[in-house]
């Protein structure tokens, strides 16, 4: 059961890492004025694997006898929601204004606080 929990938070983590390297890559873009910021499909396909990977891992700790904060699994679940659906309605459009980009960098950074710093 440990590899399979495992799998699924290497999994989790690659998540992680494309919906904050699309933000990165924009950012990046936005910095040296040669674009508008826009949510790439990356970002999109991070989000909702972290989603089905969070859930699942929830999933197989219970069932592996673990009891995790639900408290914190909550929190967790609504900030990737928010960013789930912020990406999800704005993902056509050519151009996102700042303060929906700059939510979505924020709100991964404190989602990936949370997961590590709250025990």
């Amino acid at each position: 059961m440990d590899t399979l929990i495992n799998v699924f938070v290497g999994l989790h983590i690659i998540g992680i890492a494309a919906l904050l390297g699309g933000f990165l890559t924009q950012l990046k873009a936005m910095g040296r004025g040669s674009a508008e910021p826009r949510f790439v499909p990356g970002m999109l396909y991070g989000a909702a694997t972290m989603l089905v990977t969070g859930v699942t891992l929830v999933g197989l700790s219970h069932a592996d006898g673990r009891h995790p904060s639900n408290v914190k699994l909550g929190i967790k679940l609504v900030v990737l929601l928010v960013i789930l659906g912020l990406v999800y309605v704005k993902r056509d459009e050519e151009k996102v204004d700042a303060v929906s980009f700059g939510a979505v960098g924020g709100l991964t950074a404190v989602n990936i606080f949370i997961a590590v710093l709250w025990t």
